[in-house]
């Protein structure tokens, strides 16, 4: 049969694009939820540290590669650069400068010296980018400065306030500020210890002022007030870190408060000019702090907390949270677990247009535009205080803005007082409110009379305020208001009409996830009868691959960087049972869950009875610093420092999940279906699998939800308060109270981890069950519930 022309050539041009396609996607490296495994970073004298050896005592830190978070990345010269960090390294370490090309291929440089740094700024005028003690030029030429010469883990390098063409400054993280000549090198120290707090941050030149933060009060040395060109010591709890200024002579404290990030407009570049703007992120017990630099005068605006994990007195668990461009014009500011679309207007008068993205659990350091892609920078499984992990490492994420919509929704507290002295007609720091979905607002005050709090709306950043509600709060009492639906406004602050020790607290709850993705779909269901796959995992510490035990087979294998199992390689199931052992962290009862740690004893909502049939990991440590519970097929977020009564649910999943880590950047879980087939999430062989994702894909398994109670036929002393319930981060709730006599139950609420407020008060008759529907919008972190007189009880919360 005689072929068509147009046909034959339409087959052959099939045939060239099929082939082209198929040759390209065999040499495209594996992606997973935007994580490119063979990217990952790691520490390479990890397994050569004396202190693993027995009897050999822990340095500080854990010392070189302890963590091995990456610190700073940058698009420079055709590549994407980036550089590595130990824990404490100010005279260096085996970290590594990294520099990443448009085919995904990696050079390590044999420039490298380590340390701890995460500065990073382009000199325009040399053509150089500068990052930890590198200087870069155009064509990819390195300089390196010896930490012999200038010793410090380098956090930040700001324009020079008189000479800007030729020098520089570098600011390290025990506060130590150099002057460095961009073209010879030489070095100069300007100051060993100017200012007080510790933990360097962000330092950056506008206004003809050089700014420098630090985060925290853990002394690297004993401080006293001589060694300092302004400042003292601490002199009470508020006092934890500095925002400072230096105009070449003499140096000011702005705020002695915990502040990270310092940069501008130009962002990395520098200021454009000295009228520019400049901003700084920090936090205190109330919310973040968002600080405004222009025209010469400081300013204040307050945003919500997406968790608590990153409070610490001494700055440590908070990495750099940045202001950065990201593409397209676009800014993006990341503070305390909350992504924001921040405006390059950010102005006194415009402060307008920023509004939240999401909430997350990928622990950032940095993050840029490169390739037309966002790449942030994590620091993710680390071996500090955590024998589960066996070496230190991390990787990049890469996506778009729109990604970062999938992840959590806008969730978080704070506010502008939190049991603070305040007078009477003085209005507070505005507080942000654009952006978020379901607001709540608690307010409350001590004093002896009522007193009128007023809440001032500026509708759109123009610094115009005008009254929206004016509410009463009875003496020592507590109001709450939900804003309906339709409010809109970007900020609000508030007054009040006496002088009284005032709380002025939100509650932002954001959209959720309501039906899980498809892409867990491998993931063996919590009531599915049939067989499934239950493995230990762990990042090796003799090479870099997962190690996987099988509980059913007992067979040990390891997964490479390629997702591949292995099978012939040398059989550690003895380290594995030995550092992986099940152990319950939690109780159970008839009503909850209960918890306990050093903030307290606390209770949980129940999913399913069939979560206690089998054994699962139900601790454990994913990002740097904080971990994860997995209770009864929900996974929630607790800081290390701020433990259970700072916590967090992330999502319920309704899964078999047996354990779970996070290894070469991935979230990898254990608990596949036996049938499961291959996609792009599940990858084994025959006889076991696991399933890959990036650490907040956990926000797609939905919301949370749960029920349970403080009590279930409970026998019930009068006055005596329950334990506390979570509340926080669900979204429909609802009560039931039943109980054995006529009485009052209270509930009462912790909205901002400080003490109980009563909510409401209900009569309960013997023998009937009262339902109430909480308002929708309403969200305290704790509740819990007592009653007027002895009895026997039930109070049963139910989330949906």
């Amino acid at each position: 049969m005689k072929r068509n022309p147009i046909l034959r050539f339409s087959a052959l041009l099939s045939s060239v694009i099929f082939t082209t396609h198929l040759a390209y996607a065999q040499t495209r490296p594996l992606q997973v939820s935007g994580v490119y495994p063979h990217l990952a970073t790691f520490n390479e004298s990890w397994d050569k540290q004396e202190w693993l050896k027995p009897g050999v005592p822990r340095p500080k830190g854990y010392g070189d590669g302890g963590e091995n978070g990456i610190g700073a990345i940058t698009p420079w010269a055709g590549k994407l650069w980036m550089v590595t960090y130990s824990p404490h390294m100010p005279n260096g370490s085996s970290d590594k400068l990294y520099s990443i090309d448009d085919q995904l291929n990696v050079t390590v440089h044999p420039e490298s010296i380590g340390g701890t740094p995460a500065n990073r700024m382009i000199h325009k005028e040399s053509k150089q980018l500068i990052t930890s003690n590198y200087f870069i030029d155009d064509q990819g030429k390195i300089r390196v400065i010896p930490f012999s010469v200038m010793p410090g883990r380098m956090t930040a390098t700001a324009r020079h306030l008189t000479d800007p063409a030729n020098m520089v400054y570098f600011y390290d993280m025990e506060g130590k500020v150099y002057e460095v000549n961009v073209h010879s090198l030489a070095v100069k120290k300007l100051f060993e210890k100017p200012v007080p707090g510790w933990h360097g941050k962000g330092a950056y030149t506008a206004q003809n002022l050089l700014v420098v933060a630090n985060n925290g009060e853990d002394a690297i040395f004993k401080l006293t007030k001589d060694i300092l060109k302004v400042g003292d010591v601490p002199h009470n709890a508020e006092e934890k870190g500095v925002l400072a200024s230096w105009d070449g002579n003499t140096w000011k404290i702005i705020e002695r408060k915990q502040f990270t990030d310092v940069t501008g407009p130009g962002g990395i570049y520098g200021s454009p000019d000295d009228k520019s703007p400049l901003w700084s992120i920090g936090w205190d017990r109330r919310s973040v702090i968002l600080k405004l630099l222009d025209a010469g005068q400081w300013y204040s605006y307050r945003l919500p907390k997406a968790a608590h994990t990153y409070d610490h007195w001494g700055g440590w668990y908070t990495e750099w949270p940045r202001i950065r461009e990201v593409g397209n014009g676009k800014m993006l500011m990341d503070m305390h677990a909350m992504m924001y679309d921040f405006p390059k207007t950010f102005s006194r008068v415009n402060s307008g247009g920023i509004k939240p993205i999401n909430s997350h659990l990928r622990y950032i350091p940095d993050f840029c535009n490169w390739n037309n892609q966002i790449v942030i920078a994590t620091d993710e499984t680390t071996v500090l205080e955590n024998p589960m992990a066996g070496r230190a490492q991390s990787n990049l994420w890469f996506g778009q803005w729109n990604d970062l919509t999938t992840w959590g929704g806008a969730t978080g507290w704070g506010g502008p007082w939190d049991k603070d002295d305040v007078k009477a007609g003085v209005p507070s720091d505005p507080f942000l409110v654009n952006g978020f979905d379901q607001k709540i607002l608690h307010l409350a005050q001590t004093s002896d009379k009522s007193v009128s709090f007023t809440i001032q709306i500026d509708k759109t950043g123009r610094n115009q305020w005008e009254d929206y509600k004016t509410i009463n709060v009875a003496a020592n009492g507590y109001q709450y208001f939900i804003f309906p639906a339709q409010f809109q406004a970007t900020w609000v602050r508030f007054k009040t009409d006496a002088d009284c020790n005032a709380t002025a607290f939100f509650h932002f709850t954001g959209k959720m996830q309501e039906k899980q993705d498809p892409m867990f779909s491998t993931l063996a269901a919590i009531k599915d009868k049939s067989e499934f796959d239950a493995s230990l995992i762990r990042p090796s510490n003799f090479n870099k691959n997962l190690q996987v035990f099988n509980i059913n087979s007992k067979k040990y294998s390891e997964v490479d960087e390629k997702l591949t199992t292995i099978t012939n390689t040398a059989d550690s199931t003895s380290q594995m049972l030995r550092l992986l052992a099940l152990k319950k962290s939690y109780s159970i009862d008839e009503a909850s869950v209960i918890i306990k740690d050093k903030t307290g004893t606390f209770r949980l909502p129940k999913t399913s009875e069939l979560y206690e049939t089998f054994p699962y990991r139900d601790k454990r440590e994913v990002e740097s610093e904080r971990f994860m519970l997995n209770i009864q097929g929900t996974f929630y977020e607790v800081g290390r420092e701020a433990g259970f009564l700072a916590m967090r649910p992330i999502t319920t999943h309704h899964k078999k999940i047996v354990d779970f880590c996070t290894w070469r950047g991935l979230l990898v879980l254990s608990g596949t279906r036996k049938n499961a087939k291959p996609d792009d999430h599940y990858f084994g062989n025959s006889s076991n699998g696991l399933w890959y994702g990036g650490i907040d894909d956990m926000w797609k398994m939905g919301k949370p939800v749960g029920q349970g109670g403080v009590w279930k036929n409970s026998s019930v002393k009068a006055k005596d308060p329950s334990l506390p319930y979570l509340m926080t981060g669900y979204d429909q709730k609802k009560v039931e109270i039943t109980t054995d006599k006529d009485v009052n139950i209270t509930l009462e609420v912790d909205f901002d981890l400080a003490g109980f407020h009563t909510y409401k008060t209900f009569f309960v008759k013997a023998g009937q069950t009262l339902n109430y529907e909480f308002p929708k919008g309403f969200s305290a972190h704790w509740v819990r519930a007592s009653s007027d007189k002895e009895c026997k009880a039930t109070v049963w919360f139910t989330y949906q």
